[in-house]
């Protein structure tokens, strides 16, 4: 990327599908564009999904165009393992300080995984959301933007003095003794697209969170997906068991002043669509949805009706109050169906919990909800800025990128 005088750039923190999507429109109308992202891959969220609603295709379709977009534009320079560690300045002339971590592996790298074969050590797989793990050296996913391999060095370091995975790369592309970087920028307008992150279930305490078999939506879309730790089969995680019956959960910390207080807006469309999940891969198990009210506006009706049509999944309108464990280790779901009066007391196999989001930490002015405020020459796209579906984040980050634009311009 060519130097400019200052004010020339824009910053895109965070490289999920918003922030990619206001970097690669920003660089395409001929501007230069800093892309920011913390994970070492790009993609955010999406990446983990197993499909998008109501189409159920995979994601990657989405993914990889943009990535096709984004190696043809010269004017965009990205980084991964990277964090803005401060912003100072004004609309046209921010300073920007950057944090790029070492990732102990270099550009030479071909994803070819002999070094994987090697290395003793292994961590939790947080892609996954810790239901299996990976070495201390892995490849973030099947799919991962850029295809190279990265090292966990918190975990590479208990084994201290091992040089494995160097020993076993015929590229030469490990450099273990890699130090931490910073980068000073100049930036004339600035995108914050920092995305979300699931609500801890562990503060649920009704809803048997500690359980094995009572997961969050997130985690049963890596369940289902064939890069998941089951490899897309999906099963009881306590031993492997089929699904016969399982229970979602709406609004699980949603909508609840003690909690979140607001709608996440995706929920009620995620657990129709993971419903569909559970009846391609068993036609005979019986699906609970306890809902409070389902949310699935304007082109999501059509798919609402279609999930709702099926004889094998009921949708009972009650706030579940509690989930106990059951003496053969199944779970009973206790709710109060509004409609009816009846309280009902459903067991099933496994539970999971329509958590909702909350916006990742950014060190910048909040609302009463903790997203991100909009100020001038700063703006906030996507997830930072209000729960809302791909789509929507598509739509507002191309916004938020023209606002940028404007900047520049003036």
């Amino acid at each position: 990327m060519s130097e400019e005088k200052a004010g020339g750039c824009i910053l895109v923190i965070g490289g999920g599908i918003s922030g990619l999507t206001a970097a690669i429109e920003a660089a395409e109308a001929g501007y230069n564009v800093y892309l920011v992202e913390k994970n070492p891959y790009l993609g955010g969220r999406v990446a983990q999904l197993w499909r998008y609603f109501p189409k159920l295709c995979p994601p990657y379709c989405g993914l990889e165009i943009l990535f096709k977009r984004l190696k043809n534009l010269p004017r965009l320079k990205y980084f991964t393992n990277a964090e803005v560690e401060s912003i100072s300045g004004e609309p046209g002339n921010f300073d920007v300080t950057v944090k790029i971590n070492p990732r102990y592996v270099t550009d030479a790298c071909t994803a070819c995984g002999e070094c994987v074969k090697a290395c003793p050590a292994e961590r939790p797989n947080e892609f996954n959301y810790g239901m299996d793990k990976t070495k201390a050296i892995y490849l973030p996913h099947e799919m991962s933007f850029p295809m190279k391999y990265v090292i966990d060095a918190e975990y590479c370091q208990k084994n201290e003095g091992c040089k494995a995975c160097v020993d076993a790369c015929p590229y030469d592309a490990i450099d273990l003794a890699m130090e931490p970087k910073t980068l000073n920028l100049k930036a004339g307008a600035i995108v914050v697209a920092t995305g979300w992150k699931p609500y801890d279930k562990s503060k649920l305490d009704n809803l048997l969170p500690d359980h094995p078999n009572v997961i969050t939506n997130v985690m049963f879309e890596r369940l289902a997906a064939l890069g998941g730790p089951t490899k897309g089969k999906i099963v009881r995680p306590s031993d492997g068991k089929p699904i016969e019956s399982i229970a979602f959960v709406q609004c699980a910390g949603s909508r609840d002043e003690n909690h979140l207080p607001y709608c996440s807006a995706v929920c009620c469309l995620a657990s129709l669509k993971q419903a569909t999940y559970i009846r391609e891969q068993y036609p005979d198990a019986k699906v609970y949805i306890f809902y409070i009210d389902i949310r699935a506006f304007g082109r999501f009706e059509d798919f609402f009706a279609k999930v709702k049509a099926d004889e094998n999944i009921e949708l009972i309108k009650g706030k579940v109050a509690n989930i106990v464990e059951a003496e053969d280790g199944d779970l009973i779901v206790e709710a109060e169906d509004t409609e009816t009066g009846v309280k009902r007391k459903e067991k099933v196999n496994m539970v999971v919990l329509a958590t909702g989001m909350q916006p990742s930490d950014v060190a910048l002015e909040k609302d009463e909800y903790g997203f991100a405020k909009v100020k001038e020459g700063i703006f906030v796209a996507g997830c930072a800025r209000k729960p809302a579906d791909v789509a929507s984040c598509v739509e507002d980050a191309t916004g938020a990128a023209l606002k940028a634009i404007q900047i520049l311009r003036r």
